[in-house]
C-alpha cells in the first residue's frame, strides 16, 4: 500500500489475514512530505520564471506559445504575439545604477500585468525586452488596441526613491496565422515589426 494525502506519504503492507481473507494487521510508515513538496514547487517556479520580475521566462513562454499554436490550429482561431522593448533604458542604469534599473523593470512588469487580460501571458525574455501572448483574438485591432494601452501605461512617470524616471516603449505586433504559422516565423515577424517601430522614432506600435 502506498499513497499521498495532503502532504502526508504513507506506505504499508498487510502482514496478517483472517480465515475469510480479510486483512487483520498492517505495518507501515507515515511521513510528512509537505516541506519537500513546497521545495519542489519553489524549484519548479524558479525554473519557469524570471528571477527579477517573476514573469514567465523564455522557456515557459515558449511552452505556452506552442500550446496556443496547437489550439489555434485545431480550432481555426487567431492570436497575437507582441514584442516590447523599453526605449532609452540604458541611461537609467548609467545615471542611477543597476539597482534603480532593476526596480524600474519590476515596476514595468507590474504595469504590464495590470494592462493585459487574465487569459494573456506577459513574459520577460532578457534585459529590457518583454513579450506578450494574446490568445483567442477576435480581430487584429484588439491586439493593436491592447498594445497601445500598454504603451500609454508604461509611458507614465515612475517615481522610485524620490527620483522621477521617464521612459517609453516600442512594440511590434504579429498575428497568427497571417504573419506566421509556427513559432519561428511568428516571432520573427513580431521582432521585425518591433525593429520598424524603433527605426520610426520609438514610442510607437507597429503591426507586421
Amino acid at each position: 500500500l502506498r499513497g499521498v494525502l495532503q502532504g502526508i506519504l504513507f506506505r504499508g503492507m498487510i502482514i496478517e489475514w483472517d480465515a475469510a481473507n480479510r486483512p487483520l494487521r498492517i505495518i507501515g510508515t507515515i511521513s510528512d512530505i509537505s516541506e519537500r513538496k513546497a521545495t519542489d514547487e519553489r524549484l519548479r517556479h524558479m525554473a519557469q520564471h524570471d528571477a527579477l520580475t517573476n514573469l514567465p521566462n523564455r522557456a515557459l513562454f515558449s511552452d505556452r506559445l506552442q500550446q496556443e499554436l496547437a489550439t489555434a490550429k485545431r480550432n481555426s482561431e487567431r492570436f497575437a504575439l507582441i514584442f516590447l522593448d523599453l526605449d532609452k533604458f540604458k541611461p537609467i542604469n548609467d545615471n542611477f545604477g543597476h539597482n534603480m534599473g532593476d526596480r524600474l523593470l519590476q515596476t514595468v512588469a507590474r504595469r504590464l500585468e495590470d494592462s493585459i487580460r487574465a487569459s494573456d501571458t506577459a513574459g520577460r525574455i532578457g534585459g529590457d525586452e518583454f513579450i506578450i501572448l494574446l490568445p483567442k483574438l477576435n480581430v487584429a485591432e484588439d491586439a493593436l488596441n491592447l498594445a497601445e494601452k500598454i504603451r500609454i501605461n508604461l509611458r507614465r512617470p515612475y517615481v522610485i526613491d524620490g527620483h522621477e524616471l521617464n521612459i517609453s516603449c516600442s512594440l511590434g505586433v504579429a498575428i497568427y496565422p497571417e504573419n506566421g504559422g509556427d513559432e519561428v516565423t511568428l516571432t520573427k515577424s513580431a521582432d521585425q515589426a518591433l525593429y520598424q517601430a524603433k527605426e520610426e522614432g520609438r514610442n510607437k506600435t507597429v503591426r507586421a
